[in-house]
């Protein structure tokens, strides 16, 4: 069995459950209610059938003759009210309120007088009678009829008719249960049909939605990465449907990024390629021209020689450095540990070392900065690699007699970088690309190739540095590097 068949099955008995249990409750609930007013409509309905009872014993059979109860006589007809409707049990009271006589077994009577108050408010009221005592059951309210007995004129008692007696408590019991249990099984049925078909429905209008979504889901998997999902914009599927689209984005971005990191790593390789078996070829080349004509050649041809492939060996150690420099910024395990330390000073340094090589090629190298110039937080190690490889980027593009300039100046953000040179310049259509690793192989002729990593790895370490570098250049006429460095 699939896991969307096991899925929707559970989410069916699920839905089928709740709705079941619910109409369940709904059906004990109404159960009750309706047994409640059930009763409550019988007892009003019997007491204005028969509340005139009382009325026609007292008037029609004289049940009281010189103040007492006239027994002989009362009885008979009492009994035969009693035995045509069980429901009745009449009691005779005088102005009291004292029981004085009745026709029930005589051990069942608990109560020797009844409440006069609710009597009288009884014979007051017109409507919405009120319970009164119960002789059998003290303490337990009652509906009942009262009619007071005149004899020449004087009040000498009262008729009191119980109109719910303890045989009609005894027959409305087994009716009301057997009512109960109908009304029960019937909303038991009802609710369980109703929840299975609300279940059917609920099931096949959330199910079809699923397989909906399903079905993107899988167009998605089989390679449609435009696919997404569409008209769901509430509720839980609602937010399924953004997350799943969410989702394919983030997923489709990362195809991309990753095609492009393919790319670049085909491109790194041919480069890396390209880049080593150049000056490998030249070493090449010479040492298997001294090895053959080893007796044949000259001291200063030999020194030539020698010098050619040492300067191999030092182009492919430069290269061999950056690469691995880059491969670890590139994976984040370059770890960063800033000082407190005087720019301007290290700076001096770095020029100091350059001098000889710019008093070579005839470039003048200077720097420019302010007095008392506040020191940087920053690591002086990876700081020093960045003016390096723009002063290494400067030299490669400075034609002979020209000039490279490092300006250091204060400005509100911190010490501001300026390294400038008079070289060929940057057209605005590279400018963008320029700090993209092997992207400088093709802006430059071949003679100014080199590996194209310099920029980068400079980009790289002033992000870690969490500033950024920009480029001021114009085709022919030089280019400027600008950058900022915090303050301590």
């Amino acid at each position: 069995m699939s896991v969307r068949t096991i899925g929707g099955n559970l989410l069916f008995w699920k839905i089928s459950g709740v709705f079941t249990s619910l109409l369940i409750i709904l059906g004990i609930i109404f159960v009750m209610i309706a047994s409640r007013f059930s009763k409550s409509y019988y007892m009003t309905a019997h007491q204005q059938l028969y509340g005139g009872i009382a009325q026609h014993l007292a008037t029609f059979t004289q049940p009281i003759k010189n103040g007492k109860p006239d027994t002989t006589v009362t009885h008979d007809i009492i009994h035969s009210t009693m035995v045509a409707n069980p429901s009745v049990e009449v009691y005779l009271l005088d102005t009291l309120g004292n029981i004085t006589d009745y026709v029930v077994p005589q051990a069942s009577v608990q109560m020797k007088r009844v409440d006069m108050a609710i009597v009288r408010e009884w014979l007051a009221s017109d409507a919405g009678k009120p319970m009164g005592d119960n002789p059998k059951h003290p303490g337990e309210a009652s509906i009942f009829s009262v009619a007071p007995v005149l004899e020449n004129g004087v009040k000498v008692g009262y008729v009191y008719a119980v109109l719910a007696s303890e045989t009609q408590k005894q027959i409305l019991a087994s009716l009301t249960d057997d009512l109960n249990f109908r009304l029960a099984a019937y909303i038991f049925f009802a609710a369980l049909l109703g929840a299975f078909v609300v279940g059917i429905v609920t099931f096949f209008l959330i199910t079809d939605s699923i397989c909906s979504i399903a079905g993107v889901v899988k167009r998605f998997k089989d390679g449609d990465h435009a696919a997404r999902v569409h008209g769901y914009a509430t509720g839980n599927l609602g937010v399924l449907t953004s997350t799943f689209n969410d989702m394919a984005d983030v997923i489709v971005d990362n195809i991309e990024k990753i095609t492009a990191t393919d790319r670049l790593r085909q491109e790194l390789i041919a480069n890396v390629s390209h880049d080593l078996r150049t000056p490998l070829s030249i070493m090449q080349g010479y040492v298997e021209t001294m090895m053959i004509k080893k007796d044949t050649l000259s001291e200063p041809e030999k020194e030539r020689y020698l010098a050619i492939v040492q300067e191999g060996t030092r182009k492919l150690s430069g290269l061999v450095d950056q690469l691995f420099q880059y491969s670890k910024l590139e994976a984040n395990v370059v770890s960063v540990q800033k000082e407190v330390f005087p720019l301007d000073e290290l700076v001096s340094d770095i020029l100091s070392s350059y001098q000889l090589k710019a008093d070579e090629r005839g470039i003048r190298l200077s720097m420019e900065t302010v007095p008392a110039l506040p020191p940087v937080f920053a690591d002086i190690a990876l700081t020093e690699r960045v003016f390096q490889n723009l002063l290494d980027n400067a030299f490669k593009f400075t034609p002979e007699g020209g000039q490279i300039t490092v300006r250091l100046e204060d400005s509100g953000k911190g010490i501001k970088i300026r390294v400038a040179d008079t070289g060929v310049g940057i057209a605005k259509a590279y400018q963008e690309q320029i700090f993209e690793r092997y992207k400088q192989a093709e802006m430059y002729p071949s003679g100014q190739k080199g590996a194209g990593l310099g920029l980068a790895i400079v980009r790289k370490i002033l992000e870690l540095h969490q500033t950024t570098i920009e480029v001021v250049s114009e085709s022919g006429k030089g280019a400027a590097f600008e950058f900022v460095m915090h303050r301590a």
